[in-house]
């Protein structure tokens, strides 16, 4: 059968679209999720170009990457109602088996740290962590606030945050270590010191009833506890960050349309801006600590706040609403997910202006680096 020229071009075209070899992934790549598309891109953050779109799993709300660059984790959110972390090979740019969570619904907070995955799960009010070498997850902890939401785990373990949006608290928990002892014996104990069933008064007690426990250390040796501190801030607690010297938490309090500052060794609030940021979702340091970004869903500006002074220095218009905050490692850009517009705007931090837009699906949420060791 003979086909026009035009036909052959066509088809030769739609060949070469269809099983063209996607771009390779940079070595430091942007990760954007596309909630509508249910979607993770792929983006050189040189040329500001998707090289890659992987499918994860439905209502993505979050991504984190491994610390070597080469996995991705995806927590599939829906309000509460999904149980799964999709899980992405960035190196050959495609899903791999989806985690399940079994009753811990409504992942969302994401976080690596040591090796694995820690995550909320707000429908079970829990935080937890995912062991990849392992696989499974294997600590929780219930945090008993409504919609724990956003997490930070500090990189030594020794104390993790959370901002529960319901309950308009943060959670403060801390790592214990204590030496383990020995209790009362089986039983318990008299007064004078025999023990229901031992020898009746005035009867010798034998030998290895003399003996007390052996010495050294206790059976077990230290035990690991962890502490909470629920310290009540705005309503509609939600993006948060620590300022890079660690001193302070700032919190953004979307229907208050404040933000709470708090200081995290001493587990109180110490100021509250009045800063208007109503429908506050996500809140960012920049990298040297100067200003703080806030991005708001339900309005058009990114608020800029002077970090020292806590005054608004400025309200930049980037479209109809925005979610995920990410900085540049390189400290020169920021990364705002302009959800209703479908695009991300990249913020010149020295000028606070708008610089580009990156095209990356969708409904774009969550940001995330990756970073190949």
């Amino acid at each position: 059968m003979n086909l026009p020229v035009g036909s052959l071009v066509l088809i030769g075209t739609l060949v070469a679209t269809t099983f063209a070899p996607a771009q390779t992934t940079p070595p430091q790549a942007l990760l954007v999720l596309a909630k509508r598309d249910q979607t993770l891109a792929i983006v050189d953050p040189a040329t500001l170009k998707v090289v890659a779109r992987v499918p994860v799993g439905a209502d993505p709300h979050e991504v984190i990457a491994s610390a070597d660059g080469k996995t991705a984790y995806v927590s599939d959110y829906g309000g509460g109602s999904l149980h799964t972390l999709s899980v992405v090979d960035l190196v050959a740019q495609k899903p791999l088996p989806a985690i399940d969570l079994g009753p811990l619904g409504g992942p969302h907070g994401l976080a690596f740290v040591a090796g694995k995955t820690w995550f909320t799960a707000e429908g079970a009010k829990v935080i937890g962590s995912y062991d990849p070498a392992a696989q499974k997850v294997d600590w929780v902890l219930g945090t008993g606030q409504n919609r724990t939401h956003m997490i930070y785990v500090q990189p030594d373990l020794k104390r993790i945050i959370t901002t529960n949006v319901a309950s308009g608290s943060v959670s403060i928990i801390d790592k214990t270590t204590q030496q383990q002892g020995f209790g009362p014996p089986p039983g318990g104990s008299s007064p004078g010191g025999s023990s229901p069933g031992g020898p009746p008064p005035g009867q010798r007690p034998s030998q290895s009833a003399r003996r007390g426990p052996p010495p050294g250390p206790p059976p077990g040796g230290a035990r690991t506890d962890w502490n909470q501190t629920v310290v009540k801030v705005g309503n509609g607690s939600e993006g948060f960050d620590i300022s890079p010297d660690g001193k302070e938490v700032w919190v953004a309090n979307a229907q208050d349309g404040t933000i709470s500052i708090l200081d995290p060794n001493a587990k109180a609030v110490i100021q509250t801006l009045a800063a208007d940021v109503q429908s506050a979702n996500r809140l960012k340091f920049t990298l040297d600590g100067k200003l703080v970004l806030v991005s708001l869903l339900g309005g058009p500006d990114l608020v800029v706040i002077d970090a020292a002074t806590r005054k608004t220095i400025k309200r930049l218009p980037i479209g109809n609403g925005a979610a995920g905050i990410l900085m540049d490692p390189n400290g020169a850009r920021a990364f705002v997910a302009c959800s209703p517009d479908d695009y991300v705007a990249v913020i010149d931090l020295k000028t606070l202006t708008v610089s580009a837009k990156i095209e990356a699906g969708h409904e774009p949420d969550g940001l995330a680096w990756a970073s190949a060791k």
